[in-house]
């Protein structure tokens, strides 16, 4: 009988080149099923037949790889074994790394010992399998009402992917009909035929989508480049970050205060809040931001502007354009035209940050370059209130390994690239 060896060999060829780009596990939609539930295997009899011990912890098994040397591919948490203290965590995802969670610290401030628990510099998933519990400070969601002890990363993100948009230009989102061919995170996502659908950015929550009693408005607009877990020593990162607005909903701000709507009040009021999603031509933010370099140097200008440590939304419901914004080579730096928004991504990474309330930059002192030198325990001078129990090499960290000559040798809070006032 005539070997169909080099039949199969060409089949597997001809398939490989058939499959549409983005063909990763989750593929934009539903993953393979047996990646995340097991109906015969050791934690079958859990909750959905899940392979881990709960929800989070599946999405980990896949999520965090223990022996990494550094940021790696889709990881968004780093093992407790490669964070030993004093050691930073590995992951540059522009969500942040879990890992931060479990970097608590204590110092002394003039006499008195500060005690700074992990559990303030992230959303504290609950992942018993790898060390992520409850949140101990909050019961609930600062500013709402959604449970501490229910979250999870199907809190925000539909491990299910049923959530779909059917053209690069359109920001219409729907559940079900074209079929689901790839992921729409990315620049070189590919654009849907007809009859053909992508994913919404990283498979998050949707309108109608509920959990722990809170219900989302509609997926918010992303497109980051395809190199996106990775140092920012070179160059950055930049997330293009969009917003449309149709009947309220789909700006970032409405869909975090899903869960925290306390922090911006009803009715564009914000009596004692931030303001969330207002253009950044109000009152010249957009210009100050231009100008803004670092402390005491405002010679900047617009096309050199951005940066990944202050972020913003684009006034923009085409993701024919975001795609061309998505970059991690710094060939598109320019800053934010006056209809473009501040948000809660403004300031705050979506999973946890190497700061309390998972901000971008450190906000308990003065200044986040001192001397010259990124605040830690071993460097000099030391200053313990800049520094909060951290080596110098875990705060450049925090700062995505940013060299410190960027700022200014007495960098103040990056509150002043919107205000200037440093």
């Amino acid at each position: 009988m005539r070997s169909s060896v080099p039949l199969i060999f060409f089949s597997m060829l001809l398939g490989f080149f058939l499959v549409p780009p983005g063909y990763a596990f989750h593929s934009g939609g539903v993953a393979e099923c047996g990646g995340c539930h097991s109906m015969h295997g050791p934690n079958s009899s859990g909750s959905s037949l899940l392979i881990g011990s709960d929800q989070s912890s599946t999405c980990l098994s896949c999520h965090e790889h223990a022996g990494d040397a550094g940021p790696s591919g889709y990881h968004i948490s780093t093992a407790s074994a490669d964070m030993p203290a004093g050691v930073p965590p590995l992951q540059r995802t522009p969500g942040g790394d879990f890992g931060w969670l479990k970097k608590s610290y204590a110092f002394a401030v003039r006499g008195t010992t500060i005690a700074e628990d992990g559990a303030t510099h992230g959303h504290n998933i609950v992942a018993a399998d790898f060390g992520y519990e409850v949140d101990p400070i909050n019961s609930a969601a600062p500013g709402g009402t959604f449970p501490s002890a229910q979250l999870a990363c199907n809190s925000c993100h539909d491990p299910h992917g049923k959530y779909r948009r059917t053209s690069a230009a359109t920001t219409t989102i729907v559940t079900a009909g074209a079929p689901v061919i790839s992921s729409g995170s990315y620049s070189d996502s590919p654009v849907p035929a007809a009859g053909q659908a992508v994913g919404v950015y990283r498979l998050l929550a949707g309108a109608g989508y509920t959990k722990g009693g809170v219900t989302f408005p509609g997926a918010p607009m992303a497109v980051a480049p395809p190199a996106y877990n990775r140092t920012e020593a070179a160059t950055q990162t930049r997330v293009a970050y969009g917003h449309q607005i149709t009947n309220g909903v789909r700006t970032w701000g409405d869909w975090c205060g899903a869960c925290h709507p306390n922090m911006h009040a009803p009715g564009g009021s914000r009596p004692y809040r931030h303001p969330v999603d207002r253009t950044m031509g109000s009152g010249g933010i957009a210009n100050i931001y231009y100008q803004y370099r670092k402390s005491g140097d405002l010679t900047g200008n617009g096309a050199t502007s951005y940066t990944t440590l202050v972020p913003f939304t684009e006034a923009t419901a085409s993701f024919t354009v975001l795609r061309t914004h998505a970059r991690s080579d710094d060939t598109f730096l320019n800053g934010p035209a006056s209809s473009d928004r501040v948000t809660c991504i403004s300031c705050h990474r979506a999973h946890a940050s190497g700061f309390p309330q998972m901000l971008r930059w450190q906000m308990e002192g003065e200044f986040i370059v001192y001397d010259g030198n990124y605040p830690g325990t071993d460097t000099t001078p030391t200053v313990p209130q800049f520094a909060r129990g951290r080596t110098g090499l875990e705060t450049q960290a925090a700062y995505y390994d940013r060299p410190v000559t960027v700022f200014a040798s007495y960098q103040r809070v990056l509150c002043n690239k919107c205000h200037g006032q440093d």
